[in-house]
């Protein structure tokens, strides 16, 4: 009998971890499947771009597996069941359960509302495709009363990387509406002093309107309402303030962390069921300077390398090697021609070192481009021989678990 692989979300790290075991693994002994909502990849890391009116692109994920020997089921993963073994899928057919021997789990992340009542039904976010599209709409028809000479204006709430980037391709791509940024802090208060005066010069540039120790108490359909009692009027509001996993890793009784990250070891393994890998936003993983990584596309790659290793030398009884799981620096668009990249140090603080401009914003299109091409060819590039499965895996397994943990100490 095969030995069942599911992989459970098909974004930047999903897609990735599924293309390279399909092209280490021997398709007579493994089958691999990946459990996907949406039949397209989404380029998350530009929903901003696509909601400022942008063309961008969304392979369908059957295009991106053809020829792979991968499975896709187009279906929502409702429940994961680690004891049995099963996952829980439903779709137009009604779905049902998946079995599998190892378990990637992938699902990403989601908007955080952090309670605050008004964000569900009055704000819009970028974080999805058809959210994203929702929101070009919106903007399309506030600018077409720009016409009339209404500005529309739209506020976003959020002053992280998202928030950032969200503001200034909105300013620059549409002129015609009056875009303001709510900080909760100081602006930029992550980056160096540099930077943080090069992205205020930016926001002056664009003609964004930064409001910041500003905190959101309530969205509602034409304002927001703020702690100390302002209301700011605003046509659109998106809410960029955080993100959140899934639930359902917690529900099925992986260990978790308070807000529900799998909290994995060294190699990606889940640390209260070791046939289950979490990777990407979804995984709680330490770094090589003992923080944990952050939820970046960066972190997806790291953590997706180290997974696909790990599983590659369980199954095949070989030694499982320690990939890099680093952290080094922010990049931020601000617009199509300016940007940022921030070098940080092992605590994960902004050193005094970054780029600003159009080389900084060069440097980011380019690893968009990247990431998006790898996404598209999961198995170019990468050994051509497949290995063949161990006799007994789960015995070689422990033989290069043990190998990777001497590796730590």
């Amino acid at each position: 009998m095969k030995h069942r692989i599911v992989v459970l979300g098909a974004g930047y790290a999903g897609s990735y971890v599924a293309g390279v075991l399909a092209r280490r693994l021997s398709p007579a002994d493994t089958e691999i499947t990946v459990v996907n909502a949406v039949p397209h990849f989404v380029q998350r890391l530009r929903g901003h771009q696509l909601a400022a009116g942008q063309q961008i692109e969304a392979p369908q994920l059957a295009d991106v597996f053809a020829d792979t020997g991968i499975r896709l089921r187009l279906a929502r993963v409702t429940a994961v069941d680690p004891e049995r073994q099963v996952v829980a899928v439903a779709d137009a057919g009604g779905g049902g359960e998946l079995g599998y021997d190892t378990l990637v789990y992938a699902l990403g992340s989601h908007v955080a509302d952090h309670g605050v009542p008004g964000v569900a039904e009055h704000a819009f976010d970028v974080a999805g495709r058809p959210s994203a599209l929702r929101l070009r709409e919106r903007l399309d028809s506030l600018d077409s009363q720009g016409g009339r000479g209404d500005r529309g204006s739209v506020l976003v709430v959020g002053d992280g990387l998202t928030g950032i980037e969200t503001a200034t391709e909105f300013a620059e791509s549409r002129p015609g509406l009056s875009v303001a940024l709510v900080a909760r802090g100081e602006l930029g208060d992550r980056l160096s002093a540099g930077a943080r005066s090069h992205l205020r010069q930016a926001c002056d540039r664009l003609g964004i309107t930064v409001l910041e120790h500003t905190s959101v108490e309530a969205v509602e359909a034409t304002r927001v309402l703020c702690a100390d009692g302002t209301a700011l009027a605003s046509d659109a509001t998106v809410w960029t303030a955080g993100f959140a996993v899934n639930p359902i890793a917690a529900a099925g009784g992986l260990e978790v962390t308070d807000n529900g990250r799998i909290v994995v070891d060294r190699i990606m393994r889940s640390v209260s069921h070791p046939n289950v890998y979490a990777v990407g936003d979804s995984a709680y993983a330490i770094g090589d300077n003992g923080r944990p990584l952050p939820m970046s596309c960066a972190s997806a790659g790291y953590t997706g390398m180290q997974a696909t290793a790990a599983i590659v030398g369980r199954l095949t009884g070989r030694k499982i090697p320690h990939t890099t799981l680093d952290y080094t620096f922010n990049h931020i668009s601000l617009g199509r021609r300016d940007g940022i990249l921030q070098m940080v140090n092992d605590e994960g603080q902004a050193k005094p070192k970054y780029m600003g401009g159009r080389k900084a914003a060069r440097i980011k299109a380019g690893i968009l481009k990247m990431s998006l091409w790898t996404t598209s060819h999961p198995t170019f590039g990468l050994p051509k021989r497949k290995r063949r499965l161990a006799a007994t895996p789960d015995a070689s397994a422990e033989k290069s678990v043990a190998y990777a943990e001497k590796s730590v100490a």
